[in-house]
């Protein structure tokens, strides 16, 4: 598909539900045309239906990126319906359940080091190149506050995240110069599907999709000189009782 004049396109993975859905629609509102990416056809499809896009404007693509060639074959599919890519939010994660370590199994090792870091690196790199030839863009990652306060039984998963900061980091620094802005998310605890219902959290004090789709946008808007190479979200208080 020929790409239209002025139409910039943001692609966005996860955006089924969550985050990645009220990124989506926050993107539609700022004039973007959209790429979606998830596991879960009718979620995607509501995600379209609510931001008003037709299929035009609205490519859905259904992938599970921990597949190796996923990144690869998702990124050919928003460039051949659009043509270009201005904005890129690796928002799409996995975890189990709270698990021991010894009791993680391979399968699952390998499922989260891969949706939650292989996938976003490689999608950033294609996106990255083709950016720089093109003027600019913004690259936003979506890490967790996991990386940091390091909870028993997400140790795979906490180290998946904190590998993707230490890598928005230095990909900041590199691709600054070509205009290129990259940047990466770090929330507390957000109120989605993610986060098992328990007596233990007070969901109201958490924070919503909508407060992280807003910082992703913050970055989307930054001119270049002045783009974050993070933003830190934290609930006001802790909803852990």
């Amino acid at each position: 598909m020929a790409e239209q004049a002025e139409e910039r396109v943001a692609l966005v993975t996860g955006a089924g539900r969550g985050i990645g859905r009220a990124t989506a629609l926050a993107l539609a509102r700022e004039g973007f045309a959209l790429c979606i990416a998830a596991r879960s056809f009718d979620e995607l499809e509501e995600t379209r239906r609510l931001s008003g896009l037709d299929p035009a404007r609205s490519l859905i693509v259904l992938i599970d990126l921990a597949g190796e060639d996923s990144p690869q074959t998702l990124f050919e599919a928003a460039l051949e319906h659009f043509g270009r890519i201005d904005v890129l939010v690796n928002n799409a994660g996995w975890a189990p359940p709270r698990t021991p370590l010894v009791k993680l199994g391979a399968a699952a090792q390998d499922r989260i080091l891969a949706v939650n870091l292989r996938a976003p690196i490689a999608l950033a790199r294609l996106a990255a190149a083709r950016m720089a030839k093109s003027g600019g863009g913004a690259i936003v990652n979506v890490a967790s506050a996991a990386a940091r306060n390091t909870p028993a039984g997400e140790a795979v998963y906490a180290a998946a995240k904190a590998g993707l900061i230490a890598f928005s980091r230095a990909a900041f620094a590199e691709l600054r110069p070509s205009g290129v802005k990259l940047s990466v998310i770090i929330p507390g605890l957000v109120d989605t599907a993610l986060i098992p219902q328990s007596r233990r959290l007070d969901r109201s004090l958490m924070l919503s999709a909508e407060d992280v789709a807003e910082a992703v946008m913050s970055v989307v808007r930054a001119p270049a000189r002045a783009c974050p190479v993070e933003i830190v979200l934290e609930p006001q208080r802790n909803p852990e009782r």
